[in-house]
């Protein structure tokens, strides 16, 4: 049903249109080269969003030529691959650190991606996405310091039906 080339279902400029009109709904200000450049003296937010927007953007054409029902670990590679080569910062598994009172577990837990060393990505492919993989997300988040976080199912159809969008407070 699936083959290596999912496009090939639907007409390569039908759901390229599907990706940047789901891009343009998502409303973010700013140009792509702004990312990278602090001379555009872009607010917090507007950074955040433009890398939101870019891993996003990637996500898409990662999912649009593997198609959905490979296993996590192929889908975080292929992303973590187009964003670097699109310039930007990934960390891999990064530890995230869980401190309670004196106690510090230094592994306690390990978040699938960490883009620009801003945002969370926690990439599933799963039948549907659960109450337990927000909270998942949610925890690294919080626990990250991060502002933003991204829990992306690969596993669906169309991956505009399997992103979900977190903010950690007021950014």
């Amino acid at each position: 049903m699936f083959g290596a080339n999912f496009s090939s279902e639907r007409g390569t400029e039908d759901t390229e249109k599907e990706s940047h009109a789901f891009l343009r709904d998502l409303s973010f200000p700013c140009s792509v080269n702004s990312v990278r450049n602090p001379s555009f003296h872009m607010t917090e937010l507007e950074r955040l969003n433009k890398i939101t927007e870019k891993i996003i953007g990637e996500a898409i054409e990662v999912h649009r030529k593997l198609g959905p029902g490979l296993l996590e670990s192929a889908y975080e590679a292929c992303l973590a691959y187009r964003l670097k080569k699109a310039g930007m910062e990934v960390e891999l598994q990064k530890a995230v650190p869980l401190v309670y009172e004196e106690v510090k577990l230094e592994c306690g837990y390990r978040m699938d991606m960490l883009v620009e060393r801003l945002i969370v990505v926690e990439i599933k492919s799963v039948e549907a996405l659960a109450p337990v993989h927000e909270a998942q997300t949610l925890s690294y988040l919080r626990l990250s310091g991060s502002k933003i976080a991204l829990l992306i199912n690969f596993n669906v159809v169309a991956l505009k039906n399997g992103i979900k969008r977190f903010i950690n407070g007021a950014v």
